[in-house]
């Protein structure tokens, strides 16, 4: 019978140069390499006062390497952080064997918001310098992550106002049992509970008087008023494809050449065309006036685009039609994912559909129209809209629509005595300025256009996929829309630091 060597795996008392731990062709070489020689990390020593005085402080060129390379290992936590420091020899090679305590991480990663930016735009100048931003067409998309805040703990004034009074009248109920019951024994165990339920009520109903005490409602840029959170009141309640989340929308703009995100920004809305121009303005400089700039059908509004065109800058912006105009996507429906059946079922209610303009017979030349349910209807009148469109507009006499027995199928409110209105549209008046967004549809409509957008996904998706899956992150781990944009670039740093080990020169040293 073969005999083979015992292979111990067990505790064993070894010297080890730390240094030669860091294997060149590694990511831990390369950001070692990258930080200690290649970037001015002087900017950091302005937190510190210690100079004359105090204990010394821990380098932040270490707190950067051992930060990065946890993050580029999935771990978040400053805790698993430090014990990583202290049995990993790796983390070891890169933190000098120091195992820094995890309340220095953690005030490292959510304190170094300025600092942090510098060293993004530091590792940016290098990836230009070495040709891996080719500056011709950049993509700019977000994905909408849960941070760490309590969706249960979202509303507005009004909500938080209304579960203050269900507290309230909650302990005042409790309050007035224990009263009754103090005349008859009661069981030991079962008043603690009762005495323990009444001091949470009140505790939080407190906590609430005080939160609305110091809060008013949040608006957005049009006025309305959006839901706030108790927990991190930076962050939005989101609707995403897999239900809705408490969070912020992490945004990168990706250059094609080498996928370098080149502005990385997270922001507590779920609204993304708030965001394009602020990200474009953080893409300054590295735009060159031949960029071109693509993004989805989220980024998409009038505003937007005239605002492009007034800063002369090449864009595709797709709107919410544009697959139903390619023809490519005609067949797409087939391709697309069947429903979780585990997710949700009951069947869903069946509502007949209202009639829509089509249903109706309409004689453009001799200006007629017929419902249907085979009535004729009366012009009003020729109808404007605010884009400039104009059309006929036909009306059903209220005695008509009152007795039809289609009436469910044509109105939205059938109990209400007015008739049906329907409008055809000729297309836009005379003399009528061509907007924004017409131009943009002739523009990605055309053959040229579409090969270009068609460019957007493979650049900036697989950025996402490789934060996402590969790097493990799934949430943000901190509070406030500052922080939280802090660690969302350190994660792009890591992504970037790995473009330079593969395609620039730190890859080859090896």
């Amino acid at each position: 019978m073969a005999r083979y060597k015992d292979v111990d795996r067990g505790m064993k008392l070894l010297a080890v140069d730390l240094g030669r731990q860091l294997l060149p062709g590694t990511f831990e070489h390369a950001l070692a390499h990258l930080i200690d020689q290649d970037l001015d990390l002087s900017h950091f020593d302005t937190h510190y006062r210690n100079d004359e005085r105090g204990s010394a402080a821990y380098p932040p060129a270490m707190l950067l390497k051992v930060v990065l390379f946890a993050y580029s290992q999935g771990i978040v936590s400053s805790r698993a952080i430090e014990r990583a420091c202290r049995d990993h020899v790796t983390f070891m090679a890169l933190s000098g064997d120091s195992a820094p305590h995890f309340t220095t991480i953690a005030a490292f990663v959510s304190g170094r918001e300025k600092d942090i930016a510098q060293v993004f735009a530091a590792v940016l100048s290098i990836c230009l310098n070495q040709g891996l931003i080719g500056q011709e067409m950049f993509a700019i998309d977000g994905v909408k992550l849960p941070s760490n805040a309590s969706k249960s703990r979202s509303g507005t004034r009004a909500d938080f106002q209304q579960q203050l009074e269900k507290l309230e009248a909650a302990a005042s109920v409790m309050l007035q049992r224990h009263r009754e019951q103090d005349e008859k024994p009661v069981e030991a165990n079962l008043q603690t509970k009762h005495a323990q339920r009444l001091e949470s009520l009140q505790r939080e109903a407190q906590k609430l008087r005080e939160w609305l005490s110091y809060h008013a409602d949040r608006k957005g840029p049009s006025g309305s008023i959006r839901k706030s959170n108790r927990t991190d009141n930076e962050s939005a309640k989101m609707a995403t494809a897999k239900g809705v989340l408490q969070g912020y929308t992490a945004v990168a703009a990706v250059d094609a050449r080498r996928q370098v995100i080149v502005e990385a920004q997270a922001h507590g809305t779920g609204s993304e065309q708030e965001l394009l121009l602020g990200v474009v303005e953080g893409m300054k400089g590295v735009l060159r006036p031949a960029s071109l700039i693509t993004a989805d059908a989220g980024y998409h509004s009038e505003q937007n685009l005239q605002t492009l065109e007034a800063q002369s800058i090449d864009a595709l912006v797709a709107d919410n039609g544009m697959r139903k105009r390619d023809e490519r996507f005609a067949t797409q429906s087939r391709h697309q994912q069947d429903p979780d059946p585990l997710h949700d079922k009951s069947a869903a209610p069946i509502k007949p559909a209202l009639f829509t303009p089509a249903d109706f017979v309409f004689d453009p030349e001799q200006r007629t129209c017929v419902c249907p349910a085979g009535k004729p209807m009366q012009r009003s009148g020729t109808y404007r809209d605010q884009r400039g469109f104009v059309g006929d507009r036909f009306r059903a006499a209220d005695s008509t629509c009152r007795s039809c027995p289609l009436r469910s199928r044509c109105l939205r409110h059938p109990k209400k005595p007015a008739g049906r209105q329907v409008t055809f549209f000729r297309g836009k008046a005379a003399g009528t300025p061509e907007s924004a967004t017409a131009r943009m549809k002739r523009k990605i409509d055309s053959p040229e256009g579409r090969r270009r957008y068609g460019r957007r996904f493979a650049t900036v998706e697989p950025v996402f996929a490789n934060l996402r899956h590969n790097k493990r992150l799934n949430r943000f781990t901190l509070r406030g829309r500052r922080k939280v944009d802090t660690q969302w670039k350190l994660y792009c740093l890591v992504h970037n630091i790995e473009k330079l080990m593969r395609y620039g020169k730190i890859g080859n040293q090896r």
